[in-house]
């Protein structure tokens, strides 16, 4: 494969296209507005802030209960939780700075333990000192980082749980000594939001690089042994090629790309053909659909339908495509 031919291949966005982002939330206006427009940046400030005020965002804000918690838990099976809203009002990127934000942040930090919701020894812990599953506290740390939280006990718990291969699995307290791209990817975005707070550790940041060549190694999609598309049978059926959102603890190949984007990292041959894969799924009106919707309850709808386009998916694919053409 020539990995050049993705920077001829790689098309601007239609004006439509363009367009039909704008006309949605504000969640979804402001990340266009700095990620594919080049608004200028107090523009984007000022949508954003919306975000706490109007719309998906405000909705989930207002569904807190005066305890601190979504759902009436820090976790559970579903997609209402405490845990649940914080990592979509951070996927809508709610300014960690607002007074919406701190107010709602710190009555989780304040109020919510894991009473009732992990194992019995983690039911006093604050909801920012996470329990005991990596997955679980990937997700803990990168909101709790993004909020502006004290995560270190969750990230150095994560350090000690890294697994030989460089990735994490929850099922390694059950023996299994080989890493699951679900937990990585969790857990990698719990480090780089940790990172992204100022932090200088070299322990975290080589941690983060070693899980991070983990999915590099494998193309994001492949296994490394044999070079196979991986199939993923614990996401019933959801796979790793088919693109959701929200993806909750889901893998997928557009969030491994956001990841690497976001961390940075210098796209090579490694990332081409999952940089192909997401090109593939462009539609002739220059879109991307909703392939999968996780099932489970959420407190707020996204009104976004599977096998329809998807505001969403549009925004995370173009934005990796730039990233991508814009590499050296």
């Amino acid at each position: 494969m020539d990995i050049n031919s993705h920077k001829r291949q790689a098309a601007k966005p239609k004006r439509s296209v363009i367009g039909w982002l704008l006309k949605s939330d504000p969640s979804v206006r402001w990340q266009v507005m700095r990620d594919l427009t080049g608004a200028p940046a107090e523009d984007v400030a000022a949508e954003r802030a919306r975000v706490a005020t109007e719309g998906l965002g405000a909705r989930l804000l207002a569904l807190q209960g005066v305890d601190g918690r979504w759902g009436g838990a820090a976790w559970n099976h579903g997609w209402d939780s405490t845990m649940h809203v914080l990592m979509l009002l951070r996927d809508l990127g709610l300014d960690p700075a607002s007074s919406e934000a701190r107010r709602a942040v710190d009555l989780v930090r304040d109020r919510v333990t894991w009473q009732g919701c992990g194992p019995q020894e983690c039911d006093s812990n604050p909801f920012f000192a996470g329990e005991v599953e990596p997955c679980i506290n990937g997700q803990v740390g990168a909101v709790g980082a993004y909020f502006g939280q004290n995560v270190w006990g969750v990230v150095d718990r994560l350090l000690a749980e890294q697994l030989p291969d460089g990735g994490w699995n929850c099922e390694t307290a059950n023996g299994s000594m080989r890493s699951s791209f679900h937990t990585t990817i969790c857990v990698l975005e719990a480090l780089l939001e940790y990172e992204r707070t100022g932090v200088d550790s070299q322990e975290v940041t080589e941690a983060r690089l070693r899980g991070q060549n983990y999915l590099l190694e494998r193309h994001l999609f492949r296994r490394r042994s044999t070079g196979e598309v991986i199939e993923d049978r614990k996401a019933r059926n959801a796979a790793w090629t088919r693109f959701a959102f929200p993806t909750w603890w889901h893998y997928d190949v557009i969030r491994g790309l956001e990841y690497l984007r976001r961390a940075g990292v210098a796209p090579d041959e490694r990332v081409a053909e999952a940089i192909e894969l997401v090109e593939s799924k462009r539609d002739s009106d220059g879109r991307w659909a909703l392939e999968v919707r996780h099932p489970g309850r959420m407190l707020v709808e996204i009104a976004e339908s599977e096998g329809q386009p998807s505001r969403w998916n549009t925004l995370r694919a173009l934005r990796v495509l730039d990233w991508y053409s814009a590499r050296d």
